[in-house]
C-alpha cells in the first residue's frame, strides 16, 4: 500500500469523529445562548446532533477523497500530457510535437549546469513518452496499464502486455476478496454487505474490459469524460486512471459505508434500547425482584406475629390496631381525603346552634 493509501485509512479512522466533535462544539457554540444549558453527553438530543454532524462530515470526507485521488492523477501527468498532445493523436502528430520541444528544451541550449541537467532530465522523458507512444503495443499497453509497463521488458506484442498485465491484477482481486472474505466473517463491514460485493465485482469486470478491449467503455467517453473537462477542464481519462480512480473510490466508498451504517439507525439515548426482547427481559427481571419481595415481607410479617399465633383475642386486637394506624397515617393524612371529610362534616353542621356538640 502507498504511503498516501496509508495516510487516507488513518485519516478514515480517525478524521470524521474527531472533526465532528470539534463541529457539534461549535455548533452548540453557536446555536445556543451563553448561560443556557447544553445538550448533556448520552442524552437524545445530543446523540441525534452528533449522528447528523457525523454523516455530514462522512459524506464531505468522501468527495475529499475522491477529489484528492483526481488531483494526485492530475499532479503524476502522464505521457500525452508530457508532450502536450490529446490521447487520440496519431503518430505523425506525435512525432511533429516532439521535434517541436526537442528545439525548444534541447539541452545545448542550457546555459548553466542546473538548466542543462533540468533540460535533460525533460529530453530523455520526452523521448520515452514519444518511443513508447509511436509503437502501437505500448501504446496499448500503456493506456491500460500506466507507466509501470516500461519495466516490461519481456514484453513485444500486444497479446504479451495483457497476459503480463493479468497476472498482475488476479493477486490483487484475490487478497482483496480475501480481506473481505474474512472481514465479514469476524463481523466486520456487515452494513451494506451485499453492495459492497457487488460493487468489488463491478470493479472487477471494468479492468477486465479496459485491459482486453481497443476503446473506453461509452459510459466514460460519452458522460464521465465530458463532464470532468467541462467543471475542470483536464483531458479525458486514460484506461489506467480509471482503473486508479475505480479502486481508490471503490475502498473508500467501503469505508464510509461501514461507518454510516450504524449512523442510519434510529438514534438513542445511551442505555436505551429498542429491543422489544431486551425490554420483556428487563421486565421479567423486575416482576421477579417485586415477587421475591413480596414473599420476603410475608414471610417477616409471620414470624412477628408468631408470639400471637395461640392468642386470639390478641391478634385480633393487634389487627384492629393495624387497621386504626392505616386509617389515621394512610387515609387521614392524604389532603384530599381531609378536605373532603371537613366538607362532609360542615355540611352535616349547617343549622346547628353554636356551642352544640354533634350533628343528628
Amino acid at each position: 500500500m502507498s504511503g498516501s493509501g496509508l495516510l487516507s485509512l488513518i485519516g478514515w479512522t480517525f478524521l470524521p469523529n474527531q472533526i465532528a466533535g470539534l463541529l457539534q462544539n461549535v455548533y452548540y457554540g453557536i446555536t445556543i445562548r451563553a448561560g443556557e444549558p447544553r445538550p448533556m453527553p448520552g442524552t437524545l438530543r445530543y446523540v441525534t446532533h452528533r449522528r447528523r454532524i457525523q454523516m455530514l462530515v462522512i459524506v464531505l470526507y468522501l468527495l475529499f477523497t475522491i477529489f484528492e485521488a483526481d488531483w494526485q492523477l492530475r499532479r503524476e501527468g502522464d505521457f500525452y500530457t508530457t508532450l502536450g498532445v490529446l490521447p487520440n493523436v496519431d503518430e505523425r502528430t506525435i512525432q511533429s510535437r516532439f521535434r517541436k520541444l526537442t528545439l525548444i528544451h534541447h539541452p545545448d541550449k542550457a546555459t548553466t549546469a542546473e538548466a542543462q541537467s533540468a533540460a535533460e532530465s525533460y529530453f530523455v522523458a520526452l523521448k520515452l513518452a514519444r518511443d513508447t507512444l509511436t509503437d502501437p503495443a505500448k501504446r496499448f499497453a500503456y493506456d491500460r496499464f500506466g507507466p509501470e509497463m516500461v519495466e516490461w521488458r519481456h514484453c513485444t506484442t500486444i497479446q504479451d502486455y495483457v497476459f503480463a498485465g493479468l497476472k498482475r491484477m488476479v493477486p490483487y482481486y484475490i487478497s482483496v476478496g480475501l480481506g473481505m472474505l474474512l472481514l465479514g466473517f469476524f463481523g466486520y463491514l456487515q452494513w451494506g454487505k451485499y453492495w459492497r460485493y457487488v460493487t468489488f465485482a463491478a470493479v472487477c469486470a471494468l479492468e477486465i474490459n479496459l485491459i482486453t478491449r481497443p476503446a473506453l467503455p461509452r459510459i466514460i467517453t460519452n458522460m464521465i469524460d465530458p463532464v470532468v473537462n467541462t467543471m475542470s477542464g483536464r483531458p479525458p481519462y486514460l484506461p489506467f486512471q480509471v482503473l486508479q480512480l475505480a479502486r481508490k473510490i471503490a475502498l473508500t466508498v467501503f469505508i464510509a459505508l461501514s461507518q454510516l451504517g450504524p449512523l442510519l439507525r434510529q438514534p438513542s439515548a445511551v442505555g436505551q434500547t429498542s429491543d422489544g426482547a431486551s425490554q420483556q427481559r428487563q421486565l421479567d427481571r423486575l416482576a421477579a425482584a417485586v415477587n421475591m419481595a413480596e414473599q420476603e415481607s410475608s414471610r417477616l410479617l409471620q414470624l412477628d406475629l408468631t408470639p400471637f399465633a395461640s392468642d386470639e383475642q390478641a391478634r385480633q386486637g393487634l389487627r384492629n390496631g393495624l387497621q386504626e394506624w392505616l386509617v389515621q397515617n394512610t387515609i387521614r393524612s392524604n389532603p384530599t381525603v381531609r378536605d373532603a371529610m371537613g366538607r362532609a362534616l360542615a355540611k352535616r353542621r349547617e343549622g346547628v346552634p353554636a356551642g352544640a356538640k354533634g350533628a343528628r
